[in-house]
Order: structure tokens, then sequence, then C-alpha cells
């Protein structure tokens, strides 16, 4: 059967790209190697560790914080159940997108697809014909030179996910994302957690105000942080790791042990088996595809979205990427402004940040404004003893254009938004500072950053 547009890998990239082109009336199918849709981000990422965050954090309320408001509880975390509380979250958006792919006529072919040339796919000896193929195969966990995985004892963030009890004590390597959410989740259900992080600071690439205020808080809720370290070598027993730390700049080494070992030093492009560079399909040093404005690879008919290309690897850029090649592909203008992506850490509080840092506007010499404004003095933040935090607005020191938002605080990750929005449409700080909000809320204090920004904020 020939289709328009076949897709290889289901996750958030490539089934919204294969519901957005049948939605378009072209003919789609897709190719998945997994028993289930939505990729790492739906099966062993983002939605399992959310349900673990969510959990995890209205636990560690319960024992801390509820008493100050007159709630008085005593309780304990039966982790089996917890465990399956993760597990009904992964299948109930598995079956989702069973559903709205059966919805938009999509076919489903099960197993790994391999690219034999422009308009054939190989699937376990079945040749798929299509005008148009996808790679949307997503990304794997990165390896660390004799740092062996065993996802027993030595785990990558998929064998954090699925650990039989809580460890007493966790050390991850990386303190990037997924370290810091997976390490915070245990460290509220009562493990010692030690991070550790090549690099003198936590979350690179991120703002470094909200990256210094996020560590603070974190050693207050007990994680440890080790930074400027690297480990160079790890064995499991049966009891636990052995593993050698030493400086990042050099010096001496120590070894230490702990119940699980988490490596959690990012992700690598999933694109390895394929069939790239037989069909000569470009890949640069770090295994990503090569693509043009339009997705489009070397090979004529094959594109690529997602974390298989350059960019942040996050799953709302997939989505987006696979919307506009959809888009593409059907003669319509699909589009992605890359300058307004949001990223968000889901610890407590969140972190969430769209736009340039001030550590980028530095480099490249912009004359720019920040506004910033604490939680501490919103009203609703006060009611709700969700204090912690801020909200920074970087602006243009002529225009007063919106250049980046960064912000510290709870629902960090949904008050993003707005200022997503307002960037999108090229909005000023003022615009952001004139638009009424109500009262209370936490979205207040994005209000008062802007109106910072011009040095008039009300409540501070």
């Amino acid at each position: 059967m020939t289709y328009d547009v076949t897709i290889i890998g289901t996750g958030p990239g490539g089934y919204v790209c294969a519901i957005r082109a049948a939605q378009l009336g072209l003919k789609v199918a897709v190719i998945e190697k997994r028993a289930t849709h939505g990729g790492t981000c739906l099966n062993v990422g983002c939605i399992p560790s959310k349900a673990l965050l969510h959990a995890s954090e209205l636990y560690a309320e319960s024992q801390h914080s509820f008493a100050k408001m007159g709630i008085i509880s005593v309780s304990h975390v039966d982790f089996p159940r917890l465990m399956n509380f993760k597990q009904e979250a992964i299948d109930g958006n598995t079956k989702g997108i069973d559903f709205l792919l059966k919805k938009n006529k999509v076919t489903v072919i099960r197993g790994l697809g391999k690219i034999l040339g422009s308009g054939k796919v190989d699937v376990a000896g079945q040749i798929v014909e299509s005008k148009n193929i996808i790679i949307a195969t997503g990304s794997d966990v990165a390896k660390l030179k004799g740092v062996e995985i065993d996802e027993k004892r030595i785990v990558s963030s998929t064998g954090a996910l699925e650990l039989k009890d809580v460890p007493k004590t966790l050390t991850i390597i990386g303190a990037g994302v997924i370290g810091l959410e997976l390490g915070s989740v245990y460290a509220r259900l009562g493990s010692k957690v030690t991070v550790i992080e090549y690099l003198d600071r936590i979350l690179p690439g991120m703002d470094l105000d909200a990256a210094k205020a996020l560590q603070r808080l974190l050693e207050k809720q007990g994680l440890s942080f080790q930074l400027g370290h690297k480990v160079t070598g790890a064995k499991a027993s049966d009891k636990n790791v052995s593993f050698t730390v030493e400086p990042a700049a050099g010096g001496t080494a120590e070894t230490l042990t702990s119940d699980i070992l988490l490596v959690a030093i990012g992700r690598n492009a999933y694109t390895d088996g394929l069939g790239c560079d037989e069909a000569g399909i470009k890949r640069d040093q770090r295994g990503r595809i090569e693509v043009g404005d339009h997705y489009n690879t070397s090979l004529s008919g094959i594109y690529a979205i997602g974390d298989v290309i350059k960019g942040p690897m996050l799953a709302h850029k997939a989505e987006d990427e696979g919307v506009a090649l959809a888009e593409l592909l059907a003669g319509q203008a699909g589009h992605v402004n890359y300058d307004v992506i949001p990223g968000v850490v889901y610890t407590s509080p969140e972190v969430a940040s769209v736009g340039k840092t001030e550590e980028e506007l530095k480099a490249a010499g912009v004359d720019y404004k920040a506004g910033k404004f604490l939680f501490l003095a919103n009203g609703r933040a006060k009611a709700n003893q969700t204090t912690d935090g801020f909200v920074k607005i970087l602006a243009d020191a002529k225009t007063d254009k919106v250049l980046g938002c960064h912000i510290v605080g709870a629902q960090a990750g949904e008050l993003i938004h707005e200022v997503a929005v307002l960037m999108e449409f090229g909005g000023s700080a003022e615009d952001l500072a004139r638009t009424c909000h109500a009262h209370p809320t936490l979205s207040e204090a994005v209000k008062e950053a802007a109106m910072a920004v011009a040095s008039r904020s009300i409540h501070s």
C-alpha cells in the first residue's frame, strides 16, 4: 500500500504530525516499534515522571505544610500503589493516542523501520511505499564512559521510574532537568539525594539567576550538590554501587557508595539503525539528522523532526514541528518560532523560561532592562504559603519589546505562557504591565515584573 506520508516513530512529534496530516486530507501511516504509542515522553519520560512529581509533592505537603494550615494528617507512602498511579497515567494517555489515530484513519504498522531510499521503508521485510517519509524517532539516554547502566543498581531515567522501593541513598550524575526532577521525587519520599555535576552550576543553559535560586531551595529540601566534579567509573553489586568521583579540573579521586546511581547526563538523537548512512541521509557529529528550513534532509522526500534534529529536546518543540511539517506537505505555510519555546523544570517550586537569558543578552551585547518581582510580595502566594521564587522579565532597553522571561515559583510552568503569547505577537513590557490581571492570583507577579522593567512596580 502506498501512502502520502509515512512517519517513523509515534512520540509527541510523530503522532501529532500524523494526526495533522490526516486532518489535511493526506493518506498517513505510522511505524512504531513499541507496543504503545507516545514514545519516550509518554511511556518512560514526561508523563510518568510528572505523575510521581505530583504525588510526591502532595505527600511532602502533607508532612510539612498541612499542620500550618490546621490540617492534621498522619500519612505514609504505599510505594507499589504510587507506582500503579504512575502506570495509570501512562495507560490513559497511550489509549488516548490509539483512539486519535483510529479516529483520523491513520494506518499503524508495528516494527522497526529502516529507510531503503526515497519513498521506501522496510519494516521486518514488509516494504512500505510513501511519497514522503518523516523520521521522528526521538532520543535515547546518553551513556557515560566507565558507567554501565543495568537498570537495577545503575539506572537511567527509565530505570529510575521503575524502582521496586525507595532507596535510602540515591546519587545522580547530572544536574539537568531530568536529574533534578527525579531527585526531587525520591528526596520527598525519604531518599538521601546527592547530585554530581561536571559544571560549576545546575541547569546548564537556563538563566543563572533562576538556577542559583532553585539550587538554594533544593538544598533546603535536603538535596546536596557536588558541582565541578565527575564520575569516572562505577561498579554495581547486589547491595549497592561503588563509584569514583574526582574534581572536573583534576585532583584527588575518592570512592563512594550509593544504593542507586542514576545517570542523567542528557540524551542523544536516536538515529542508529534507520539506514541513514546507507541511504545518504546526512547526520552531524552528534548523530542528529541535518535538515533544511522545511525539515528536508539531504535525501529527496525524507524529512526529520523532534529530538533527531538540532534544537532543544522538548516534546512541545517536536509537536509544533510535526504540525508545521504536515502543513508544509499539504501546501500550507507551516512555521515554528524557535525564539518562543518555553522550557519548564517540574521541581517544587517549578522553574520556567522563555526567550533569552541574561547571559545570552550580555554575550550578544544587547542593551536590555530587567524587571523582577518576588512571590514574597504576592497576595495569593502569601495565602498559599508558596512565597519562594520570583518572576523576571527582560526587555529591550530602547523598544521595550520583551526578550525573555524566567520564573521560579509555584505553577511557573503555567504562568510562563502569557509571556510566550505576548512574545509571539512582539509585545512590550508595558503591554503586559497595562493588562488587567485578576486579584488575588499568582499571575499578578508577572504583571508586577513587567511594571518593574520601568521601575514602577506597586508592591515591591
